[in-house]
């Protein structure tokens, strides 16, 4: 499996904090799983949805628009391989599911939410997707290049990890 790594830092402007990337503290499971049911016109990016282990990670991206746009899987590829370009992840675009790393797997996820054109994407509970990095500083890092491509992103995270939100570097892997 790849090493893991963050994101490259993003010129564009900050968006944790901002609708492009609004955290949304939650006492526990009931509350987040309230949240979710409310919005079921949302994208959501969660650990528990799974990609296709047997399609690359562009298949799995490409699947969106093909199936709601009735586009072709070239038309539907170039779509994923410009949101990718502009995540910086385009060199896990061949990879297949098991081969591709945490990181790699939430922007597949969030691009395929980004192509579903929701009024809002939800990311549920990124620590648990992605445990072993400073995780607000790689959503900030990846959803930044992304904010013109979609309306809405709110981030679904526990009360407790609200002061990593205020200090986007700080270590997350406990």
């Amino acid at each position: 499996m790849p090493e893991s790594r963050v994101a490259p830092a993003s010129t564009a402007a900050p968006v944790l904090g901002t609708p492009k990337g609004l955290p949304i503290f939650v006492r526990d499971s009931a509350e987040r799983e309230d949240i979710i049911s409310r919005h079921p016109d949302a994208a959501l990016v969660a650990e528990w949805l799974p990609l296709r282990a047997n399609l690359t990670v562009i298949e799995n991206i490409a699947l969106v628009p093909q199936f709601r746009l009735g586009l072709s899987f070239d038309d539907a590829a170039a779509m994923g391989l410009r949101l990718l370009a502009l995540a910086g992840r385009t060199e896990c675009a061949a990879l297949r599911d098991p081969d591709i790393s945490r990181e790699d797997r939430f922007v597949t996820k969030l691009v395929r939410g980004v192509l579903m054109t929701k009024p809002i994407i939800l990311v549920d509970r990124p620590a648990l997707q992605l445990p072993d990095i400073p995780y607000p500083e790689f959503l900030e890092s990846v959803l930044a290049p992304l904010a013109g491509e979609y309306r809405n992103c709110s981030i679904l995270d526990y009360a407790w990890n609200a002061p990593l939100y205020d200090r986007p570097d700080s270590d997350t892997s406990g």
